[in-house]
């Protein structure tokens, strides 16, 4: 448990998240324009009449759209609703120029509703996060105040793409829940899960540095031990795992320092100020009722059939908590290990071909990946730069990490060797492993014999350590070895070079 230390007791967060995705379609969710927005596009290009609210221009939902939510609905374990509604959400902001948004009624059943999501705990357990709804809305536009000074200018491109609203449930009738999230750590392994569950699913790009994926973050303490929910702030907007976990940590302790001091929290909404890493008010917090929700007379209710749910249920790929048990269980790998290899779908399509199914060699091929190739980024074809998702290696193929390891195991090579190998690969020599081991001479030395000799000649070079060795010096055979190892010129197998030694010197 995450414990803040206070003047007068320990306290404790309850942390809810409301996190918006993008969900990636060709057109927006109410309209025909290019729903491939992103910042580089000149502004107001990609906006049609409905985006802007011209007189007589009426929505029409995308269906691709809603099967992307039901996929990323089923992905997080949830309920889908049968049958579903959208409601015109009233508020008044430049960004909007409907002077509305079309969303899901807060009180009737969204396209998803219940579920849940299984993160690491901060004690190291298993430990599920409730999600009360995911409900599909049309995103706002985007304000730019740097352009003129005195004048503030509305990108609209951005206005109607589909966005993705998922929202954590916090049990209040049950205080003894503790299903929801209760420290910043928790915060961003919860947050990750939902941004790889999107990828792997290709529901969303889920890449929080374009804003494609965002999250509004409430936080209320209460000192430990106490079984009521206090009042909660919501910090709006935020973009980047750090500054969420900042922005928590801070607000926290504010509260508490208020609590201490004879205070009351009230619900409001919260700016991040990046620089400072401090959270100040911006505005009294809107309940469902503030926005005056009523259902839009344009849209039809939605209906969804059972054999659509199982059509997409069809479809889609194993879900990143299911790569990682599979990992875990039929290879051996460790958590970290695991978590590692599943940060995008591409990784672990690129670990899977590697291994091949060869269970014997999947923990070795999970170290080169991560401690080898993940050190070498330049060499990845990368889809994004800020978003870190691979494509594939440029030089090295998951073949070629095969045939290294599988050198290793049968005495090819040493583990040296095979660092020489994998550096000139990434130097562009070209051929396969076992190819460039022949090149060059590389091969691993496993005649018995040979190495005999050349640690008779060490012995025989070297009495004074030979004597201290006997003398109970016995870890001088470090020096033996690399003697043996330097005479050999490193093709020696160090296996049998230690084994030969230890009889040698005995």
């Amino acid at each position: 448990m995450f414990i803040i230390k206070g003047k007068t007791c320990d306290w404790e967060l309850v942390i809810g998240l409301e996190t918006h995705i993008q969900v990636l379609s060709k057109s927006k969710v109410f309209s025909g324009a290019s729903a491939d927005y992103n910042p580089s596009v000149s502004p107001n290009t990609q906006v049609s009449m409905v985006d802007v609210a011209m007189p007589g221009m009426l929505p029409v939902l995308n269906e691709h759209c809603v099967e992307q939510v039901i996929k990323m609905g089923l992905g997080l374990n949830a309920e889908i609703s049968r049958i579903s509604r959208f409601a015109r959400k009233q508020y008044f902001y430049p960004d909007l120029p409907q002077g509305y948004q079309i969303s899901q009624p807060a009180d009737e059943p969204p396209i998803v509703g219940r579920g849940w999501v299984e993160i690491m705990g901060d004690d190291g357990a298993p430990k599920k996060i409730l999600i009360e709804r995911a409900h599909l809305e049309q995103d706002a536009g985007k304000l730019k105040h740097d352009v003129h000074p005195t004048k503030s200018f509305a990108d609209y491109n951005r206005t109607s793409v589909g966005l993705l609203e998922i929202v954590t449930y916090l049990d209040t009738k049950d205080p003894e829940n503790r299903s929801y999230i209760s420290s910043p750590d928790e915060a961003e392994r919860y947050l990750r899960e939902i941004r790889e569950i999107a990828r792997a699913l290709g529901v969303s790009k889920a890449n929080m540095e374009e804003g494609s994926m965002r999250a509004d973050v409430n936080v209320s303490v209460r000192p430990v031990g106490d079984k009521n929910f206090r009042t909660r702030t919501e910090t709006k907007n935020m973009v980047s795992f750090k500054f969420i976990k900042t922005a928590i940590e801070y607000e926290a302790r504010r509260q508490i320092e208020i609590y201490e001091n004879g205070g009351t929290i009230s619900q409001d909404t919260m700016h991040f100020n990046q620089g400072e890493g401090t959270t100040t008010v911006m505005r009294s917090k809107e309940d469902a009722l503030d926005y005056r929700y009523f259902p839009d007379p344009d849209l039809l209710p939605l209906e969804i059939s059972d054999e659509t749910i199982e059509r997409i249920r069809r479809t889609m790929p194993e879900l990143p908590s299911a790569t990682r048990a599979r990992y875990t269980h039929e290879f051996g790998l460790s958590d970290y290990d695991a978590a590692r290899l599943t940060e995008t779908t591409e990784i672990s399509r690129w670990f899977d071909t590697a291994v091949n199914g060869n269970a014997k060699h999947a923990k070795s091929i999970a170290n080169w990946l991560i401690s080898e190739l993940f050190a070498h980024p330049e060499n990845w074809d990368v889809k994004n730069e800020k978003s870190g998702i691979v494509d594939d290696m440029r030089i090295i193929t998951p073949g070629d990490i095969y045939e290294l390891v599988d050198m290793i195991s049968d005495n090819t090579v040493n583990g040296k060797q095979a660092k020489e190998i994998f550096i000139k690969m990434l130097d562009g020599e070209g051929g396969t492993p076992r190819e460039i081991a022949d090149k060059f001479g590389m091969k691993q030395m496993t005649d018995t014999g040979a190495i005999e000799k050349i640690v008779d000649e060490v012995i025989a070079a070297n009495p004074s350590q030979v004597e201290q060795y006997k003398s109970g010096k016995v870890g001088l055979l470090g020096f033996f070895v690399g003697n043996v190892m330097k005479a050999s010129k490193g093709q020696a197998n160090p296996a049998v070079v230690n084994e030969i030694l230890r009889k040698k010197l005995a």
